[in-house]
């Protein structure tokens, strides 16, 4: 199996789901939720999960709930500060640079937030390109036209990609479009039967790691199939 490039999901992904960063992330979320829908937190973190698997994100969702002011969610969610929230990882840059092969981060987070985290986990130089929420029209993965967006913007195609995520439904976006990918972490293997943003090619394969750090290990295993 030949592979050419690597797209990398972000959060989560080159980082530890475990994270500061995650939970702050989440922390506000429900904030703005519950304040949106004035709701307690409790119940609007259950109604967010409750609805988010049909929908490529919170924002999504919410707009589709009436939220018109898309900068300002942006803005509240990641606030500058928020790369304080992130451990440095001293291991990550060695990984990576030890991985000959051009890579790429498509995110359904603001550019702003990848730059960040990025800088923080100083690793900004090893990506080519950054396909962000605002490049999507606000429709990020799992639509089809979010993975076509971003490897149009590296100049890759699905055939020569290997797609990596630590969501499934997201993974499940990639191979139906026939694309091959990775699956990191310990996700619910469980597919979103209830949303369709694909089309209907033949799947790709979708391979597991337990973390980031099993990626050079899994890809000479590719290479050897």
């Amino acid at each position: 199996m030949e592979i050419a490039h690597l797209l990398f999901d972000l959060d989560s992904t080159l980082y530890a789901p475990d994270s500061d960063m995650t939970k702050g992330f989440l922390e506000r979320t429900i904030t703005l939720v519950a304040d949106f829908f004035h709701i307690s937190r409790e119940e609007a973190a259950e109604r967010r999960l409750s609805n988010l698997p049909h929908y490529s994100t919170t924002l999504e969702w919410m707009r589709h709930e009436g939220l018109t002011d898309i900068e300002r969610y942006l803005a509240y969610i990641h606030p500058e500060s928020e790369a304080d929230e992130l451990d440095a990882d001293e291991n990550l840059r060695p990984l990576l640079t030890s991985i000959d092969m051009p890579k790429s981060i498509l995110t359904n987070s603001p550019r702003e937030h990848a730059e960040r985290v990025l800088e923080k986990l100083n690793v900004a130089d090893q990506f080519e390109s950054i396909c962000d929420i605002r490049d999507c029209d606000f429709k990020g993965k799992p639509y089809e036209s979010a993975y076509r967006r971003a490897l149009e913007k590296c100049g890759h195609t699905i055939g020569d990609t290997l797609f990596l995520d630590d969501q499934r439904k997201y993974i499940d976006g990639y191979t139906a479009l026939g694309g091959n990918a990775v699956l990191v972490g310990e996700a619910d293997e469980t597919s979103d039967s209830n949303t369709s943003h694909g089309s209907d090619f033949a799947r790709g394969r979708v391979f597991r790691i337990p973390d980031i750090y099993a990626l050079p290990t899994l890809l000479q295993q590719i290479i050897d199939l």
